[in-house]
């Protein structure tokens, strides 16, 4: 019966091992059953070695007993050599490795095939059977009724018996049966008459039901053998998935060691740049310059923490699958000549120097997202080589293009080279540098990579630097320039100086007062809440004090809302979408909404994403929240105005 074909994604199962594939091949399945052949053959030679004695004893009288003797002489050579064979089989198997008793010990040895194990066998067997056959022949069998049915006998327990033996090959076993069974039905209808007749019957039952019961039991060992297989290969699974969970609790791990110490470190200098304002301010009135240097300080700090927990949310967009990818003909020396203009001055202040070499060279990408991997190839050198020159080129290779970023640091061991592409890997021999990140860069390089179906390289020599790259597939330049739009503009964008009403809702009173007080500062009008509530109880306050100056109506015309913000987690299980629609239900308008989160999880993103809301994700910087406000309202109030 042959085994089902293996699937696509299934690799070879070595033996010894213990993942073997689900769909076993062919020859695995046969060569499992050879072995079954081999290791079952212990009942036949058991009954080769003694039932001849009691066949000679009875068989003597009535033929001649040299004939007997060489009969029985053969048997036992035979069965002597089918010994051997077997001797070196199990030799073999244990010369390749393969264990007596484990399910990879039933494949055959490799010193010969499977199936010529197989032939070995069979043919020996097959000749056993013509020996066993001869009893019942013309030549060794007298014509008496009791000699004849004590042969059939004999006949009967050999054929019947060997079937749990042969069976894991039907080929051998019914050769074996019928050199066994033909000579006896051909000395039956030799002699002829009614006895005969009956023994010819009966040995013509005899063989059918042998040949069912071969059939039978075949398929059970068949079945037998892909069940075990498939256990192992379950087991194989099951041992991958728990080394996949292992990797992911270490991975975990180094997380938290991470993020405990680079994530401490900012907040560690927020509380001393806290403390010297401070003490700036017990000692008096503050001097502008030395507020603005220490909120300067404050900024740069903040920017950092936020760098890590922008690596994480990432991570997260990209196993939410929230990466969308817009492909189209890029410009490579226009993206080259940006980076070089961010990053050149970056290198100046760390003492290195960052020279881009110029291409005219187009590929196919989606600008943005490689932005995103050219960006952390770049500040991974300036990080780790600091003091050294980079190189940021291209080269062309067949039918793509190959972004390099050279660099001068101490480079990365061979053995460390595919670590530093997961996540949370930092190398223990990296120098460190006091905004070293999460180990989150490279991953995201990957991944980003692998998302555009582009290639990444590393290539490195400790002490001698190391080479990242990147293999874009070229593309033809178009017709017409692509507008590329600059970064961070906003088309039709209003100045934000105006005032505006805003409702504010989070459920932490420290968040909601620091909220509050900055957008008081930049002249909005704030009605906040920790509930939508509350919320709608500070806004009916502000209609209540500007009625006693108008009327109600205009009362409520005179405190306008132009946009909502909210927490996405709220107190008692409520979110920031309910509290949207239950302020909305109050304003009766449908009042723009941004929505503010520090959840990560995927599923959470994906949740978030198809709300329809914008998404502002935390720790949320003071730039973000103007511009977000700005490109929020610009356009409700255009289509008022319209």
């Amino acid at each position: 019966m042959p085994a089902p074909a293996p699937s696509p994604d299934s690799t070879a199962w070595p033996r010894g091992d213990a993942a073997a594939p689900h769909g076993c091949a062919e020859e695995q399945i046969e060569a499992a059953m050879v072995g079954l052949l081999y290791r079952q053959s212990n009942a036949v030679m058991f009954a080769n070695f003694i039932i001849p004695l009691p066949a000679l004893y009875v068989l003597q009288d009535g033929a001649p007993l040299k004939l007997l003797l060489g009969w029985l002489a053969m048997v036992y050579l035979l069965t002597a050599v089918r010994i051997f064979n077997s001797v070196q089989y199990f030799r073999h198997a244990r010369a390749d490795g393969a264990a007596p008793l484990t399910l990879a010990s039933l494949a055959a040895p490799r010193s010969l095939s499977p199936r010529a194990w197989a032939q070995r066998f069979t043919a020996m067997s097959w000749l056993s059977g013509l020996l066993w056959g001869l009893l019942g022949s013309a030549v060794f069998l007298p014509p008496d009724p009791t000699l004849v049915a004590f042969c059939i006998i004999i006949i009967a327990g050999m054929t019947s018996g060997a079937i749990p033996s042969l069976s894991a090959r039907p080929l051998t076993y019914v050769g074996t049966m019928t050199a066994m069974v033909l000579p006896f039905m051909l000395n039956c209808l030799w002699h002829g008459g009614p006895l005969y007749n009956v023994f010819f019957a009966f040995a013509l039952c005899l063989a059918c039901v042998n040949l069912y019961y071969c059939r039978v039991t075949y398929r059970s060992v068949l079945e037998g053998v892909r069940l075990r297989f498939e256990n192992v290969a379950l087991i194989g699974q099951l041992e991958r998935e728990r080394d996949r969970a292992t990797a992911a609790d270490n991975a975990k791990t180094r997380f938290l060691a991470a993020a405990s110490h680079d994530l401490r470190q900012p907040v560690h200098a927020l509380g001393l740049f806290a403390a010297t304002l401070a003490s700036m301010a017990r000692r008096g009135d503050v001097a502008a310059a030395h507020a603005a240097q220490v909120a300067a300080r404050i900024d740069g700090t903040l920017g950092h923490m936020g760098g890590l927990l922008d690596g994480l949310l990432n991570v997260s967009r990209l196993d939410a699958g929230l990466m969308p990818v817009a492909r189209r003909p890029v410009a490579l020396g226009a993206l080259l000549r940006e980076l070089h203009g961010e990053y050149a001055g970056q290198a100046r202040q760390c003492g290195g120097e960052l020279r881009v070499v110029a291409t005219d060279a187009w590929i196919d990408t989606d600008p943005a997202l490689l932005r995103r991997i050219l960006d952390n190839l770049l500040s991974n050198a300036l990080r780790y080589a600091p003091g050294g020159k980079i190189l940021l080129g291209a080269r062309r290779r067949p039918g793509g293009v190959e972004i390099q970023v050279i660099d001068q640091g101490p480079g990365i061991a061979p053995a460390q080279q595919a670590r530093v592409f997961e996540e949370f890997a930092q190398l223990p021999d990296a120098r460190r540098h006091p905004e070293q990140g999460l180990g989150l860069g490279l991953a995201i390089v990957r991944r980003l990579a692998a998302l555009l179906g582009h290639e990444v390289r590393l290539r490195s020599v400790p002490g001698r630097g190391a080479r990242f790259s990147v293999l874009v597939a070229r593309a033809e330049a178009p017709a017409l320039p692509v507008p590329v739009p600059a970064g961070g503009e906003c088309s039709g964008a209003a100045p934000a100086h105006h005032r505006l009403g805003i409702m504010l809702v989070d459920d932490d009173a420290r968040v909601l007062a620091a909220l509050g007080e900055l957008l008081v500062l930049w002249g909005h009008a704030v009605y906040a809440g920790t509930s939508a509530a509350q919320a709608c109880r500070a806004h009916a306050a502000a209609v209540a004090d500007a009625a006693d100056a108008a009327s109600a109506g205009d009362a409520a015309d005179a405190v306008p809302v132009h946009i909502i913000v909210a927490d996405y987690r709220l107190a008692g299980g409520t979110t920031g979408f309910a509290a949207i629609a239950a302020l909305r239900d109050y304003l009766r308008a449908e009042v723009p909404a941004l929505v503010v989160t520090g959840d990560t999880a995927p599923d959470r993103l994906r949740e978030l994403d198809a709300s329809g809301f914008r998404i502002l994700h935390k720790p949320l910087s003071a730039e973000a929240l103007r511009e977000a406000i700005q490109a929020a309202v610009v356009p409700e109030r255009g289509r008022q105005a319209a």
